[in-house]
C-alpha cells in the first residue's frame, strides 16, 4: 500500500477494516465530504475521517498512522477552517473527548467540549470570566491553538495549563508559561505543532449569576446584530492589523458585497466572507486574493488570514 501515490477504494477499505478492530466502525468514514464538518460548508473529501472518542482511540490511530507512514490532520469543530476543493489526503481525526469537571473556581475541560457548553456550566456555577467565549462557535482544542477571543478577552486570560499527546504518544501537561499565547496564535503552531490537545485547566472567578447571564446575553445580541450568522462562514476571515482594523479597511475600500461565485464579502460585516449557497474553496481564495491586492494597493497594508486553510489544491 503506497500512501504517497494515493489510495484506491480497496486500500481505504483495508485501512478501515484494520482500524475498526479497535475503534467503533460508525466513527470511521471513508471519502467523507469535509463540507459536512466545517461551518463554511465547503471542502472536498477526507480519505479517512475518524471521530476519536478517547485518548486511547487517539493513540491507536496515531500509532497506526506512524507505522504506515500516513499523514494525519487533526481538526476541531471546523469553525475557523477552509478545506480546499480536492479535500484532505490521509487521515483526518476529530477529537471528541468531552469532560467538564468543576473544582472550586477551576474547570477541567476536554478538547471536544464546545466553548458554549463551558460557558453554560460556568454560568450555572456562578463563575465569571468565560462570558466572552459563550458565542464563539468552536471547541477547546481549536480555541487554545489559535488563542480565540472576543470582546477584549482571549483564551490566554483563563487557561492555566494544557494536557497534550506528544508525537511519541506520551501525555504531557504544559503550564501557561510554555504555551506562547499571542494574538490568534500559540506554540501549537510552532514548537508543539505535532502535539494534540487533550484537555485544559481553566481558572475563572466567583461572580453573580444574574450579571454573568446578562453579559452573555449582551454578547449574543451583539453577534446577531453585527455578524452575518445566518450564512455559513468561518468567522472573521482576516486578523486585526497592527494599528488598524482590517474589516474597516475592507469597508473603506468599497468591497462590501463583492463576490466570486457564491463567496461574498458580507454586506453586514466586511470582516466576514460568507457562503451564499454553493461557494467553493477556490471562490473563497480568489476573493481573499482580490481583497489582499486591493488593501495592499490602496493602503499599503499586507493583511493576514485568521482562518486556517487545509487540503489539496
Amino acid at each position: 500500500m503506497d500512501y504517497e501515490k494515493g489510495w484506491d477504494w480497496m486500500e481505504k477499505k483495508e485501512i478501515f477494516d484494520q482500524l475498526s478492530k479497535q475503534i467503533n466502525p460508525e466513527n470511521i468514514l471513508l471519502d467523507e465530504p469535509m463540507s459536512k464538518h466545517t461551518s463554511f460548508r465547503i471542502g472536498g473529501p477526507a480519505d479517512i475521517f475518524i471521530r476519536a472518542k478517547s485518548k486511547e482511540e487517539m493513540k491507536c490511530v496515531l500509532q497506526f498512522a506512524k507505522e504506515k507512514n500516513i499523514s494525519v490532520t487533526v481538526m476541531g469543530n471546523g469553525t475557523n477552517l477552509l478545506v480546499r476543493d480536492k479535500g484532505i489526503r490521509g487521515i483526518v481525526i476529530k477529537p471528541e473527548i468531552r469532560k467538564i469537571e468543576v473544582l472550586d473556581t477551576e474547570l477541567i475541560v476536554g478538547v471536544g467540549n464546545t466553548l458554549a457548553e463551558i460557558a453554560t456550566i460556568a454560568l450555572g456555577k456562578s463563575l465569571s470570566g468565560f462570558e466572552f467565549a459563550s458565542g464563539i462557535p468552536g471547541t477547546v482544542g481549536g480555541a487554545i491553538k489559535m488563542n480565540a477571543g472576543a470582546h477584549g478577552r482571549e483564551m490566554k486570560d483563563v487557561v492555566v495549563s494544557v494536557t497534550c499527546l506528544t508525537e511519541d504518544l506520551e501525555t504531557v501537561t504544559l503550564p501557561f508559561e510554555k504555551l506562547g499565547f499571542g494574538y490568534r496564535t500559540s506554540n501549537f503552531f510552532s514548537k508543539y505543532a505535532s502535539w494534540i490537545v487533550l484537555e485544559a485547566k481553566l481558572r475563572l472567578i466567583c461572580g453573580n449569576e444574574t450579571d454573568i447571564s446578562g453579559l452573555m446575553q449582551e454578547y449574543a445580541n451583539y453577534r446577531k446584530e453585527k455578524q452575518p450568522i445566518q450564512y455559513p462562514s468561518a468567522g472573521s476571515t482576516f486578523k486585526r492589523g497592527d494599528g488598524y482594523i482590517t474589516a474597516q479597511l475592507i469597508d473603506l475600500a468599497g468591497l462590501k458585497g463583492a463576490s466570486v461565485g457564491d463567496a461574498q464579502i458580507s454586506t453586514l460585516h466586511a470582516g466576514f466572507i460568507i457562503n451564499k449557497g454553493s461557494a467553493t474553496a477556490k471562490d473563497v481564495l480568489s476573493l481573499v486574493k482580490m481583497i489582499r491586492e486591493k488593501i495592499q494597493s490602496e493602503y499599503g497594508k499586507t493583511i493576514e488570514l485568521e482562518i486556517q486553510v487545509l487540503g489539496e489544491e
